[in-house]
């Protein structure tokens, strides 16, 4: 398939903390927080969204397509993601700005307190689908500057193209009728099940609304997997075990590379989720969204460990 993915582009910045946020946190002081954190490590790793999405793509073989505006630091990262198989022809430096940063710290129980400065990214609605020479067969639409987000859907609206809504982080930043509109003219909507509960706050949408119409939904559960709904059926998905834990940040983007994998191949919806969950899985073995590395054949001979693909995934070997 001919994917684009649109969305921020960031160097991310992590920090580990080695006791626990929650105990710093005063109930009765929470209108004064004043709270500084000493880290005992930092690294700083190529990040953002729609590039973390495209990155897994590469790795299993796709070659996509990324729509973002970048800074002039970003021609490093630009040769890496080339090298990778990920198409960047699309990523337009904007002079004078530095590429997006993104700012977490992680504490020992994997909770996470994060900034990000949008630099070049605030120049995302400069970019538009009405200069394509070729339309797409899917659009990605993630968090990125929230006007660029609101006009990415109604592009993709006027242009008949078909997209997947993933607001996440930026339902806090988007309007209840901007929200609402990105979600009714959507093709699918991938969010987290707390995203899904926000969704339905700001658009007052029921549950059902928010299905009725999409090719599909799917809500990531984090430990308890992911769940898929298709018309009236449901599928559920479980997670991967991993072999060790080091970092949580990137991993619904590579559930995402993953789960639209196996939809480019037309596999079957539990396929496609448990790629997708496996890919997680190798994302939170390493250390940053894009530090996992794996073959294609290595990918399959480990998902078949845990799930029996009855040999549809003979089409990653292809």
């Amino acid at each position: 398939m001919n994917i684009i993915l649109t969305g921020s582009v960031a160097f991310d910045y992590l920090m580990t903390f080695p006791g626990l946020f929650k105990d710093h946190f005063l109930p009765d002081k929470l209108d004064s927080i004043s709270l500084s954190f000493l880290v005992d490590s930092m690294a700083r790793r190529r990040g953002g969204i729609a590039p973390n999405i495209a990155y897994t793509l590469a790795l299993l073989g796709s070659k996509p397509r990324v729509m973002a505006t970048v800074g002039e630091d970003f021609g490093e990262y630009r040769a890496f993601l080339e090298s990778m198989g990920v198409d960047t022809a699309l990523m337009k430096v904007i002079p004078g700005e530095f590429t997006a940063s993104f700012f977490v710290n992680t504490d020992r129980s994997h909770a996470q307190i994060a900034s990000f400065y949008p630099g070049a990214m605030g120049y995302a609605g400069e970019l538009s689908f009405h200069d394509l020479d070729t339309k797409p067969d899917l659009v990605v639409i993630s968090p990125n500057a929230p006007d660029a987000m609101v006009e990415y859907t109604k592009e993709c609206q006027e242009l008949g193209i078909p997209y997947l809504y993933d607001p996440s982080q930026q339902i806090p930043r988007t309007s209840g009728e901007d929200l609402r509109a990105g979600v009714e003219g959507a093709f699918a909507l991938m969010v987290n099940d707390y995203e899904l509960e926000l969704i339905k706050k700001h658009t007052r949408m029921s549950e059902t609304e928010i299905r009725a119409g999409r090719r599909f939904v799917v809500v990531t559960r984090g430990e308890e997997g992911a769940s898929i709904y298709v018309g009236d059926d449901e599928f559920n998905t479980p997670i991967a075990p991993p072999k060790k834990i080091a970092d949580p940040t990137g991993v619904g983007d590579a559930f995402r590379g993953g789960f639209l994998t196996g939809y480019s191949h037309g596999l079957d919806w539990e396929i496609c989720g448990k790629i997708g969950a496996l890919a997680a899985t190798y994302c939170l073995e390493a250390n940053g969204p894009q530090e996992h590395h794996f073959t294609p054949g290595e990918f399959v001979a480990r998902f078949r460990e845990h799930f029996d693909d009855g040999g549809a995934l003979n089409a990653l070997l292809a």
